[in-house]
């Protein structure tokens, strides 16, 4: 009798478990199919990541630095995924090229910010303006670019994405299972 009591209590420790890391996944990660070729050459068309939303959440007390953020915000090189400010039904994924207080400038076919060429843009044409350049990224917002700048609908379209609007950050790609990567 006492193997069967410890039987149903070591089953009922493991489901226990089991639940708890369900609940703490859904709540802190979502998978993410791509759509277009935006990010090409780092995502493709139908490829699928796992997004931490964990990353960016809000907080009144900070853990890591940054004000209004549990651990950090995002950051400049961050693949994110977001609501996007246009009337679109599907998230949208990009790379954020400026953050608050960055001054970003297009000019030559190149992206500058704070008056330094970037390592992740090139070949960016400017003649999609929603702004005049430079600007400077105001609080609480964040400017991104696709990776494919003549094929991406980004911040040169129709601006800003406000920081309550991104869903998280790229953690890993993880299908197909050839192209597994994981994100800085």
């Amino acid at each position: 009798m006492n193997s069967l009591r410890r039987w149903f209590r070591d089953t009922a420790e493991t489901v226990i478990a089991a639940v708890l890391i369900f609940v703490a996944l859904q709540a802190t990660t979502q998978s993410f199919q791509i759509d277009g070729r935006s990010m090409f050459p780092t995502l493709e068309d139908q490829q699928r990541v796992l997004i931490n939303r964990f990353v960016y959440a809000s907080s009144p007390v900070s853990l890591m630095g940054d004000d209004g953020y549990l651990f950090h915000a995002p950051q400049r090189g961050d693949v994110i995924i977001f609501r996007p400010p246009t009337n679109s039904t599907t998230d949208f994924v990009k790379r954020v090229i400026g953050v608050p207080g960055d001054v970003v400038d297009i000019r030559g076919g190149e992206v500058y910010v704070n008056d330094e060429l970037t390592e992740y843009v090139s070949d960016v044409t400017d003649e999609r303006r929603f702004f005049e350049y430079p600007i400077e990224i105001p609080e609480n917002e964040f400017f991104v670019l696709g990776d494919n700048r003549r094929a991406s609908n980004d911040s040169r379209n129709w601006g800003y994405v406000h920081a309550d609007d991104i869903v998280g950050r790229a953690w890993f790609l993880y299908w197909p299972i050839r192209d597994f990567s994981v994100f800085g």
